[in-house]
C-alpha cells in the first residue's frame, strides 16, 4: 500500500537520476552500487540488489528472482563494474521472499558463494520444501484468508492456482542462519544485521553505519508499506512486530535508505515516523469501523477502508489483492486485540471482532 508522496510507478532515484527502475549499476556510495532487477509482476516492477566491493570479493545484499531475464541482466550489470558471479563472496539476504532469495541462494551454490538468511524465515523454507513434493496439500495461505472471512476469495485463490510445484532449487536452505543481531566484517566495512520482523518473522535490515546508509530490504521501504499478514506459517502479531522493529531502526542514527522497492531515499528517521504515523491512522480507522458494525470479520472492515494511494474501494482491487487487504486489516485488529480495545472469537466462518 502506498503512504503518500511520490508514487512509485513515477519515482526517480537520486543515484541515477532517472526512473529507480531503469537498467544500471548505480553507484551509491564508494564502492557501493545499486543494481534494480525485473519482476514478473505488474504491481512492483523491480526488485533493488546492493553490491559491496570489499577485499574479499564482492557481498550482494539480497539476489532477486530467479528467473532468466534477471540473472542475465545481474551477469551484465555485475560486468559493467568489472566483476562477476565468481567474484561473489557472500548474499546477506533481508527475507525469504522470492524476489529476495532464490536468485541469490540459486548463484551461491552455483558458485561458492555462502546465502545468510534470518533463522526465523526456516519454517517457510522447510514448508516450501513440503511443498516442492506436493505433500503440502492445499495453499496455507487459504486458511488464513478463512481466518478472515474470506471464504469466497480463498475459493478464487485456489481456482487460479497453476499447480505447478516450487523448484526445490530455488528454495535450497541457506549456509548460515542469523539468529539476533550481530556483525559482519566484509572488508574495510562492518554491516550491523538488526532482526526487524513483521513483513515476514526472518527480515534483517543491514546498516553501514561509518557510511551512513540502510540496506533496508521491505522493512523501510521510501513511498509504500510492505505487506503485513502476508506469510505462512502465520505469525503472531505481524504488525505489532512490524511496528517495534521500526521503531528499533529509529534507535539507529539517522541513516539514508537503500530500499529493496523504490528509489534511494534520504532519511530512515522520516520515513519510519511516516510509516508508524500511517499504521496508527490505518489502525484508528478500523477500531471505527468495528464499533460501527458490531461483531464483524476482518473482510468486512476491509471494505470499509480505501486501499492504494487513491483510496482505492475494496471491490475496485482485483481478486489477489484484495486477498491481502482483508489478511493485512486482520493484523490490525489482531493489534486492537492485543492492545485491549477489540476482543476476537474464532467462528467457522472467521475469527469475529467486537469492540471492548
Amino acid at each position: 500500500m502506498t503512504t503518500g508522496g511520490i508514487a512509485t510507478g513515477h519515482a526517480i532515484s537520486p543515484d541515477s537520476g532517472r526512473h529507480w527502475a531503469d537498467e544500471g549499476a548505480w553507484q551509491v556510495a564508494e564502492g557501493i552500487h545499486r543494481i534494480p532487477l525485473p519482476l514478473p509482476m505488474d504491481a512492483l516492477k523491480a526488485v533493488n540488489v546492493y553490491v559491496i566491493q570489499g577485499d574479499d570479493g564482492l557481498t550482494l545484499i539480497d539476489g532477486g528472482w530467479s528467473i532468466p531475464v534477471a540473472r542475465d541482466l545481474l551477469d551484465r550489470s555485475l560486468r559493467s563494474i568489472g566483476s562477476g558471479f565468481g567474484d561473489i563472496k557472500r548474499f546477506l539476504v533481508t527475507h525469504v521472499h522470492r524476489d529476495h532469495f532464490t536468485l541469490a541462494t540459486v548463484l551461491g551454490h552455483e558458485y561458492g558463494a555462502d546465502v545468510v538468511l534470518g533463522a526465523e524465515e526456516r519454517p517457510a523454507l522447510e514448508l516450501l520444501h513440503r511443498a516442492s513434493t506436493a505433500d503440502v496439500g492445499e495453499s496455507p495461505f487459504l486458511a488464513v484468508l478463512r481466518t478472515a472471512g474470506a471464504e469466497e476469495i480463498a475459493q478464487q485463490w485456489a481456482a487460479g492456482h497453476d499447480g505447478e510445484l516450487p523448484k526445490a532449487a530455488d528454495w535450497a536452505f541457506p549456509d548460515l542462519w542469523l539468529d539476533g543481531d550481530r556483525t559482519f566484517d566484509i572488508g574495510r566495512r562492518l554491516l550491523d544485521a538488526v532482526h526487524t520482523p513483521g513483513h515476514t518473522p526472518g527480515h534483517y535490515v543491514f546498516a553501514d553505519q561509518a557510511e551512513g546508509v540502510l540496506f533496508a530490504g521491505d522493512h523501510v521501504l521510501p513511498t509504500i508499506t510492505p505487506s503485513i499478514g502476508f506469510t505462512v506459517p502465520p505469525s503472531e502479531q505481524p504488525l505489532g512486530q512490524f511496528m517495534a522493529s521500526l521503531a528499533r531502526v529509529r534507535e539507529l542514527p539517522d541513516l539514508r535508505i537503500l530500499p529493496a522497492h523504490g528509489p534511494v531515499a534520504p532519511s530512515s528517521y522520516e520515513r519510519v515516523d511516516e510509516l508508524l504515523a500511517h499504521h496508527e491512522h490505518r489502525l484508528a480507522l478500523c477500531l471505527a469501523s468495528v464499533k460501527e458494525r458490531g461483531s464483524v470479520t476482518s473482510l468486512v472492515v476491509a471494505k470499509d477502508l480505501g486501499w492504494t494511494r487513491h483510496e482505492r474501494a475494496f471491490g475496485e482491487l482485483d481478486v489477489f489483492s484484495q486477498g491481502m487487504a482483508a489478511m493485512e486489516t486482520k493484523a490490525h485488529l489482531d493489534l486492537l486485540v492485543a492492545r485491549g480495545q477489540v476482543s476476537a472469537v474464532d467462528r467457522p466462518d472467521g475469527v469475529v471482532y467486537t469492540a471492548v
